[in-house]
């Protein structure tokens, strides 16, 4: 290589470009000059890419009616790094020998404040049969009490200029009311985000929303219109700097953003799409009518054994995931949880190995190149341990089973506020400031320091918190911690 080929800058990713990545990098296997946008998404960020958008660049090579339209609702970052791209980049899949893909799955990007039309029509298109969601919790727009929240300032002006949604619900609605005008089915609308009963509970927001306009769209929507429930899961660290560099070296193309997860990755999905459904299973998604099943497995297998090792780990100073799962005492805490404690409680749904499951789960917990931190994981306890750990406990204890493993991550946790307290840290969680007060004031006495915190009775229900078999576990696993 001379010094002026050396120094001369890198290629772009691009449609003309990827066909000449580095050797060993996987490219799509299809030709995209044929695919067909079938799906709209929106919320086209980090997870979708890594996610959803995978498994249709899979599909793509099977079936060309499957190529995305990607739909911002604020921002145009996304648009701005993939449209010199031709929607192309990187997908880097970090395990002991990383792999790195170009995902070809996402054909369009739009951005709805910029080009409302242009969105409009594509949610209209005949050929339009899915409509997916990433766009948070808080983009359902939903209220605590988990209906539409028609006090939010995006519903109220949706509802005011039904033509000018800002809101996801609001683009939802006025693109299925353009289809119900048309005479066409409406699409099936797929949202992809860690909520409970993410399907019903969009499609009670979006029958409400309708029915606020037009009542027979309502009707149309309610009786025809199909949001399967799901569950979604790869853990998607954030692109960096690093990242771009390391993709970089290894495809030979510059790209603007890349997308780096876990190669583990798993899509369940109610099994209630229409006939004219792309074929996901053949691309690894699962499709069940048990979808409470697979997130009661995920929330108590991997959610509660997380949280355990973030408070166990960081009171034995460790940083992250990682290094608590490489430290004995903890590696062997977390498969007793899963094996003696959790998996008991779990009836496996069809399709769930709930050993093998456990097993994936503290392999993915070893990971060398997710640094995933415990510090993060820790954020909220108050409000994730009732669900993560609670439930086990509790049908431990009815069923008669030992609660000496399941006490320690709660009793972990109030030595973790107690630590961050002291050391006048702040407490990232909905009680905070009670925390921070609460974990000053103890003393190291277990008896009374438990009792304290087992007075937070928006953690612990007061039948639990009296439970002497429960207090004596917690006090033992609080001294013990000490």
């Amino acid at each position: 290589m001379t010094a002026s080929s050396a120094s001369s800058p890198a290629l772009r990713l691009s449609a003309t470009s990827y066909p000449g990545a580095i050797p060993g990098v996987v490219l799509p296997a299809y030709d995209r000059d044929k695919v067909q946008v079938g799906v709209v998404h929106l919320g086209p960020g980090a997870f979708h890419r890594a996610h959803q958008a995978f498994y249709f660049d899979q599909l793509l090579a099977k079936d060309p009616r499957w190529g995305i339209c990607a739909v911002s609702l604020k921002s145009p970052g996304v648009r701005d790094a993939l449209e010199p791209q031709d929607g192309l980049y990187t997908l880097a899949q970090l395990d002991a020998e990383t792999t790195f893909r170009v995902v070809g799955s996402i054909v369009e990007v739009l951005v709805a404040p910029e080009d409302p039309p242009s969105v409009f029509a594509r949610l209209a298109a005949p050929t339009t049969r899915l409509v997916t969601l990433t766009v948070t919790e808080k983009g359902y727009t939903l209220s605590a009490e988990g209906g539409l929240d028609e006090t939010h300032p995006d519903v109220v002006h949706d509802l005011a200029n039904p033509r000018e949604p800002r809101s996801a619900v609001g683009y939802v609605v006025e693109g299925l009311r353009r289809r119900f005008l048309a005479g066409l089915s409406p699409y099936a609308v797929v949202a992809c985000d860690n909520l409970a009963d993410n399907g019903w509970r969009l499609k009670a927001a979006v029958v409400a929303f309708a029915g606020k306009l037009d009542a027979d769209l309502a009707a149309w929507i309610e009786r025809e219109g199909c949001f399967p429930r799901t569950m979604v899961d790869s853990i998607t660290p954030a692109t960096d700097d690093a990242l771009r560099a390391r993709v970089l070296a290894a495809t030979g193309l510059e790209d603007a953003w890349p997308i780096q997860r876990e190669a583990f990755t798993q899509w369940v999905v109610e099994d209630v799409l229409p006939a004219d459904a792309p074929d996901l299973a053949s691309v690894g998604v699962t499709l069940t009518d048990d979808v409470r099943g697979f997130e009661r497995a995920k929330l108590r297998l991997l959610n509660g054994v997380h949280s355990t090792l973030a408070y166990a780990g960081i009171l034995r100073g460790h940083e992250t995931v990682f290094e608590a799962i490489s430290d004995p005492a903890l590696a062997a805490l977390a498969r007793d949880l899963m094996v003696q404690d959790i998996i008991p409680t779990l009836t496996a749904p069809r399709g769930l190995d709930l050993a093998a499951y456990a097993e994936a789960i503290l392999a993915r917990f070893r990971n060398p190149e997710i640094r995933h931190y415990l510090a993060q994981i820790a954020w909220d306890g108050s409000q994730k341990l009732p669900f993560r750990i609670l439930g086990t406990l509790t049908e431990a204890l009815e069923a008669g089973r030992s609660i000496e493993r399941l006490v320690i991550p709660l009793a972990a946790w109030m030595r973790f506020v107690a630590l961050r307290a002291k050391s006048g840290e702040a407490i990232t969680d909905p009680l905070g400031d009670k925390l921070a007060e609460l974990g000053v004031a103890v003393t190291g006495d277990a008896r009374t320091d438990v009792s304290a915190f087992l007075a937070l009775e928006g953690v612990f229900p007061h039948a639990l918190a009296q439970n002497p078999l429960f207090v004596a576990a917690v006090e033992k696993a609080y001294a013990e911690l000490a």
